[in-house]
């Protein structure tokens, strides 16, 4: 028995057909799409605009995200594969390879697309607690204002120090003629905030404050720069406690940004196998159907 020579379609037609790949990475893009909306829309409680949590994606997150894949790329890369332009005298191994090929670039097109889109997709889905976290900013805004100007001063953190060594007792002076609480805490908060950034809080600076306290407290001056270096303890501690916050948080930000780009690999891993199959198999299905041509005996 003789094989048919192969024909001039068979040698006209390329080795890739990018309608089948784009049809079937267009199939997967709009399914992907699709199962993130509606993934969103089922972990919505999560997402709240008065305020964030930067923690690692959670078991649920990534059963959905891997779901998403063999899903989509499932249907693309079937379709790709059962679109895909045949060929009738070519080697089963030379077929089996190509509908593979074919089920890969329609899951690398499809992962592009969807990229490519997903910026302005997230904004629209997630508009609505974008625009309630505007709102309750902008209802925020005019109270903070009101609360700065009742009382009579700028919204400094080291504000709260300076009050603790101004506090005298009910009895102490008032402190030097022309000389204004707000005056004496600006210049307070500025040597406090030079202080901790370098710091120690210097000899000279610690003696002034204390001549501030004593005017304004009635105490002595070793009491006063007793009292200077009890705040700027407590000062000290409460910014090298917020440092480490700070740093806690961007610790704990890099970890959870590594497991997420972590797992999302693997999920686009399995996209890409579960494509590449899914297209070997619609091109089985496409050739068990095609027309049994003539051998010549």
């Amino acid at each position: 028995m003789q094989a048919t020579p192969l024909s001039m379609s068979d040698l006209n037609n390329p080795g890739v057909s990018w309608g089948a790949v784009l049809a079937g990475a267009a199939a997967a893009a709009a399914l992907s799409f699709i199962l993130l909306i509606l993934g969103v829309g089922l972990g919505l409680s999560s997402v709240s605009p008065w305020s964030f949590n930067a923690t690692a994606i959670g078991v649920s997150t990534i059963a959905w995200l891997a779901f998403m894949q063999l899903a989509a790329s499932g249907i693309g890369g079937y379709m790709a594969g059962r679109l895909r332009v045949k060929w009738s005298a070519i080697h089963t191994d030379e077929v089996h390879f190509r509908d593979t090929a074919h089920g890969l670039l329609a899951w690398a097109v499809a992962t592009l697309i969807t990229v490519a889109v997903l910026a302005g997709g997230t904004r629209a889905v997630l508009s609505g607690a974008i625009d309630a976290g505007s709102g309750v900013a902008a209802a925020v805004g005019p109270a903070a204002a009101a609360g700065a100007k009742a009382g009579e001063g700028s919204a400094n953190p080291l504000d709260y120090f300076s009050d603790m060594l101004l506090r005298a007792a009910p009895a102490a002076g008032t402190g030097e003629a022309g000389s204004t609480v707000a005056d004496q805490r600006m210049e307070i908060g500025k040597i406090f905030a030079t202080s901790l950034s370098t710091g120690s809080l210097a000899a000279d600076d610690r003696a002034y404050l204390g001549q501030i306290v004593a005017s304004r407290t009635g105490m002595t001056q070793a009491e006063a720069e007793a009292r200077v270096d009890a705040v700027y303890a407590r000062a000290a501690k409460a910014a090298a406690d917020a440092k480490a916050a700070a740093q806690q948080a961007a610790d704990t930000a890099r970890k959870a940004g590594a497991h997420t780009a972590l797992w999302m690999f693997v999920a686009l891993l399995l996209g890409a196998f579960v494509a590449s199959l899914a297209a070997t198999f619609g091109g089985r299905q496409r050739d068990h159907e095609r027309v049994l041509r003539h051998v010549t005996i």
